[in-house]
C-alpha cells in the first residue's frame, strides 16, 4: 500500500510559521517549547532557573543499607538515619 503526499501547502506554510502552538512564559512573556508545557511548566527555561536558583533547597542522595537511594533535604532527617551518630 501506497501513501499519497499532498504536495499543496497552505498559507501558514509558506509565511514561515508552522502554525502550531507557541506557550508565552508567565514572568517575561517570551516563547518556549512546547514539550516544556505538555511536563507541566508555565515558565521558560531561564526563568525556572531563576525560580529554582531563588529557592535554594539542598539536596543530597543517601544510599541505605540493604535497600535503596533516598533524597533528603532535611538536615536533622539525615542525622537521623545514621545508626553510629553520637548525639
Amino acid at each position: 500500500m501506497t501513501q499519497v503526499r499532498s504536495t499543496s501547502t497552505n498559507q501558514s506554510e509558506q509565511s514561515g510559521q508552522s502554525g502550531q502552538y507557541q506557550p508565552h512564559c508567565m514572568i517575561c512573556d517570551e516563547s518556549y517549547d512546547l514539550a516544556r508545557l505538555h511536563l507541566g511548566y508555565a515558565v521558560c527555561l531561564s526563568c525556572g532557573d531563576e525560580i529554582a536558583k531563588s529557592l535554594n533547597l539542598k539536596r543530597t542522595v543517601v544510599p541505605m543499607n540493604k535497600s535503596n537511594y533516598q533524597l533528603v533535604t532535611d538536615l536533622s532527617l539525615l542525622k537521623q538515619l545514621n545508626p553510629k551518630r553520637t548525639t
